[in-house]
């Protein structure tokens, strides 16, 4: 009896582990579509675009909820081995990235709609660039997920200090400015796009690594270090 209970009892944590799986994916989905959607609306002027991301973050909101109660009640009534208890321990982290990134996201189609009236800022094509890289990130890292590629965090990492580089010139940019004529809120503005850029990448690097560590059990920290002394001492 105890043996049958056992193998029963692993069947439900295997299946309830793959829906668990299937559901963070889904919400990497509309946090994806929320991200692409504040880039229309920043980059296009889609108004009618950025008045869908609200009900789109609702939905981000309730997987973020629903998909932490569930990593909790398995970790606690399971008893998973070491790998799955990887796995649980990474998906209730991962989940606050991506919502982290969908607040980000809904944050920037705000921006986007207090920038309309004025006009297009010499620092925009830059900003851009710097949102198509961090887009690039966020689907990286759930491709990863997906595949559960080893190699994500490194990989990710390299696309984030790219991220990093634009912030800083943009930044340095904006800040240089002189003789604004009229208004400084597009400035203001821009410089708070960049900035929710940069974390959104943070996040997406923060998934990327956390899938690493599902498989390999290494941390971020020992991984970025790893990553750090390859890039300032090179194999050649």
């Amino acid at each position: 009896m105890t043996i049958s209970y056992s193998l029963n009892e692993s069947k439900q944590f295997k299946h309830r582990s793959r829906r668990l799986e299937q559901d963070l994916l889904l919400m990497g989905a509309l946090v994806e579509q929320s991200f692409r959607l504040a880039h229309r609306s920043l980059f296009q002027r889609e108004i009618g675009i950025a008045q869908q991301i609200p009900r789109i973050d609702r939905k981000i909101d309730d997987f973020y909820h629903q998909i932490e109660i569930e990593c909790a009640e398995l970790m606690t009534i399971a008893s998973p081995v070491a790998q799955d208890l990887r796995r649980l321990s990474a998906f209730m982290q991962m989940v606050r990235d991506l919502e982290r990134i969908g607040d980000y996201a809904k944050d920037i189609a705000e921006i986007s709609l207090k920038l309309l009236p004025y006009p297009e800022h010499p620092c925009i094509p830059a900003i851009e660039q710097m949102s198509h890289d961090a887009r690039a990130m966020l689907e990286s890292s759930l491709a990863a997920l997906t595949s559960l590629d080893r190699t994500a965090g490194p990989t990710v990492h390299k696309l984030d200090d790219e991220v990093d580089r634009a912030y800083d010139e943009i930044y340095h940019a904006l800040a240089s400015q002189t003789h604004i004529q009229g208004s400084i809120e597009p400035t203001i503005l821009l410089a708070l796009t960049i900035r929710h850029l940069e974390r959104m990448a943070d996040h997406a690097t923060n998934i990327a690594y956390r899938v690493t560590f599902i498989v390999t059990g290494s941390r971020k920290s020992q991984l970025a270090k790893q990553f750090t002394d390859s890039q300032s001492h090179p194999i050649n």
